[in-house]
C-alpha cells in the first residue's frame, strides 16, 4: 500500500469532512472513513513529529467545522464586532486539535510497528479515549461532540453507552474505524469479517433492552418553548414577549393530554424569566418589577398540585447591599406561588457567562458573550431537588449537560434530570448537536431528561434516549407526555468515567498480548 500523497493537505480536509459525521447531517458512516484515513496517515508518518502534526491539521479540520455554531453567538451583542465569530472559531479549534494530535502521537509512539495492524488500532482507540476525557476537563473543558455521539442514528451501537460510557464508545469507534482500514488488506479481511460479527450480536443484545415504562396515572411533564430569540434582547423586547408567550403556553390546555387531576410539572427555558421574582433584594432593585407580582402571574397558571421549573436570574449582594455576582438559576414555584428549591449553574461558560482574566481583557475590548456587567457565580455542582409530587429531579443547565460522568449528584440519583438551555444563539448546528448529547447523558444514566429552550429544540427523552417529544427549531410550542421512568441504575451511572479508564487499559492489553503473540 504505497502513502497517501500531500499528507497534511489531507488530513486538513479528511478532518473537515469527519464533522459531518454529528447533528444536524449525522452522516456517520463519513465520519468512520475519515478516521480511517486518518489512521492510515498517522501509520504512515515517518517521524512522531509527522503524526502530531497530521492529528492536529485533522483536529483543526474537525473542530472548526464542528463548531462554526460559536460564530452566530457574536451576532446578538454589541459590544464586539460580529466578525470576531469567525476568528474565535479558528482561534478554538487551533486548541481543540492539540487533542487529536496527542492522540495520533501516542499510537504512533507506542502502537507503531512496519506494518498496519491490530495494535496499533487498539493503542490508536485507547489513546482516543484518554484524549478526549482530557479535552473534557482540562481548562474547565470542553467535550462538545466526543466522537461516541455519532451513533446515536444507531440506537444498538449508543446504549454501549449505558455501560462504559461516551468517552470510553469514542475509543471504540476508532477501533472500528481501524478496522475498516484493516480490512482493505487481504490477510486481515477474515477475522475483520468475524470479529464485525461477534459485535453486531453483541450489540443487538445490548439494543434490545425494554424500555423504561411510562403511561397513565403517572404525573405530566410539560415542556415551553415560546420561540422567542436573541434578537429581542438587542430591542429590548425579550423580557415582557418571553414571559407573555411562556404563560399563554402554561395556561394552554389544548394539549396531548388534559392535565386534570393529575399533577403536571412545567418547565421553562433557561433564563427566560428576565425579572426578579426572589424576595431579600435591597429595596432599590425592585423598581424593576415586584417579584411577587410576577409570581402571582406564574401560578395563576398552574393548578392546584402543579409545579413549574422556571429558568432566571438570581442576585448576589455584599454587606454594603453592593451587587456582586448573578446566578445562572432554576426555581421551583408552586400554585401559591411560593419559591420551593433552587438550583445554581455550577459549570459556567467561559466568555461566555464570565470573562476570564478580566483585568487584562476587558482593557482589549474583549466582552463577555451574555448581557450585563458583572459575571455570573457559580453553584456548588449537580444538585437534586425534591418536587412535590414528581419525586427527585436533577438539574443541569444548558451546556453543564455535555460533561459526561458529571451530571448526577452522586449522593442522590434522581429520577428525571431537568436540561433547561438557550441555543438561540448558536444556528443550525449547535441546538440539534446539544440535543445529541442530552440523549447521550440519558443512555449514559439510565435517566428520562426533560430538555427546555426558548427557540428549538425541546424535547421530552427517556431513559433509553428515544425523544418521546419534541418541539423544533422556531416553534412556539408546549409538549407534554406522562413523566419518564428512570431505568435501573446503569454500569456507568455506577463506576462514572471509571469504565473508560478500565476500557483504555483492556485494548492496551490485548494490543501488547497480541504483539507477543505475534511473536
Amino acid at each position: 500500500m504505497s502513502a497517501l500523497p500531500r499528507p497534511r493537505l489531507i488530513a486538513l480536509l479528511t478532518g473537515a469532512v469527519s464533522a459531518t459525521a454529528f447533528a444536524p447531517l449525522d452522516w456517520w458512516v463519513a465520519g468512520l472513513v475519515c478516521f480511517a484515513i486518518l489512521l492510515r496517515l498517522t501509520h504512515e508518518a515517518p517521524t512522531l513529529k509527522q503524526a502530531l502534526l497530521r492529528g492536529w491539521l485533522f483536529g483543526l479540520g474537525h473542530f472548526t467545522v464542528g463548531n462554526n455554531w460559536i460564530q452566530h453567538a457574536f451576532t446578538y451583542q454589541d459590544k464586539m464586532p460580529a466578525e470576531l465569530g469567525y476568528v474565535a472559531v479558528v482561534l478554538l479549534s487551533l486548541y481543540l486539535a492539540v487533542y487529536p494530535a496527542l492522540a495520533m502521537g501516542l499510537a504512533w509512539r507506542f502502537g507503531q510497528a512496519r506494518r498496519l495492524d491490530v495494535p496499533f488500532v487498539l493503542v490508536a482507540g485507547a489513546a482516543w479515549i484518554v484524549a478526549e476525557y482530557l479535552r473534557g476537563v482540562l481548562f474547565t473543558g470542553y467535550p462538545w461532540n466526543p466522537l461516541g455521539v455519532i451513533w446515536l442514528p444507531v440506537s444498538g451501537v449508543a446504549q454501549i453507552a449505558s455501560w462504559i460510557g461516551t468517552y470510553a464508545l469514542s475509543g471504540l469507534t476508532v477501533v472500528v474505524a481501524g478496522a475498516l482500514l484493516l480490512a482493505s488488506q487481504r490477510q486481515w479481511r477474515f477475522p475483520v469479517a468475524v470479529a464485525v460479527a461477534l459485535v453486531l450480536a453483541s450489540v443487538s443484545a445490548i439494543g434490545a433492552g425494554v424500555a423504561a415504562p411510562s403511561g397513565p396515572g403517572r404525573p405530566i411533564v410539560r415542556v415551553l418553548q415560546p420561540n422567542v430569540g436573541q434578537e429581542t434582547v438587542l430591542d429590548g423586547s425579550y423580557a415582557q414577549k418571553a414571559l407573555t408567550e411562556l404563560l399563554r403556553l402554561s395556561n394552554d390546555t389544548a394539549t396531548i393530554l388534559p392535565g386534570g387531576p393529575v399533577p403536571r410539572l412545567i418547565v421553562w427555558p433557561e433564563g427566560t424569566v428576565d425579572y426578579w421574582i426572589e424576595d431579600g433584594y435591597p429595596s432599590a432593585w425592585y423598581a424593576k418589577n415586584d417579584p411577587r407580582t410576577v409570581r402571582a402571574m406564574i401560578a395563576q397558571t398552574l393548578g392546584p398540585k402543579d409545579i413549574a421549573l422556571i429558568g432566571g436570574t438570581g442576585l448576589l449582594f455584599k454587606g454594603d447591599d453592593k451587587l456582586d455576582a448573578a446566578t445562572n438559576s432554576v426555581f421551583a414555584i408552586d400554585a401559591a406561588g411560593t419559591i420551593l428549591g433552587r438550583y445554581d449553574k455550577a459549570h459556567l461558560v467561559p466568555y461566555g457567562e464570565y470573562l476570564p482574566m478580566r483585568t487584562i481583557l476587558e482593557p482589549l475590548g474583549v466582552s463577555r458573550l451574555v448581557s450585563g456587567e458583572i459575571d455570573f457565580e457559580p453553584g456548588p455542582g449537580p444538585q437534586t431537588l425534591a418536587i412535590p409530587g414528581f419525586g427527585t429531579i436533577g438539574m443541569q443547565i444548558c451546556y453543564e449537560i455535555i460533561f459526561s460522568g458529571q451530571t448526577v449528584d452522586p449522593a442522590k440519583r434522581p429520577a428525571i434530570l431537568f436540561n433547561p438551555s438557550n441555543d438561540a444563539w448558536f444556528g443550525a448546528w449547535g441546538p440539534p448537536q446539544h440535543l445529541a448529547q442530552a440523549r447521550m447523558r440519558a443512555i449514559e444514566e439510565g435517566l428520562p431528561i426533560l430538555r427546555a429552550t426558548p427557540t428549538g429544540i425541546s424535547a421530552i427523552i427517556d431513559a433509553r434516549g428515544t425523544i418521546v417529544a419534541a418541539a423544533g427549531m422556531g416553534e412556539s410550542k408546549a409538549i407534554e407526555a406522562p413523566m419518564p421512568t428512570a431505568l435501573p441504575p446503569t454500569l456507568f451511572a455506577r463506576l462514572g468515567n471509571l469504565a473508560a479508564a478500565i476500557v483504555a487499559a483492556l485494548q492496551l492489553a490485548i494490543a501488547i498480548a497480541f504483539r507477543r503473540f505475534a511473536r
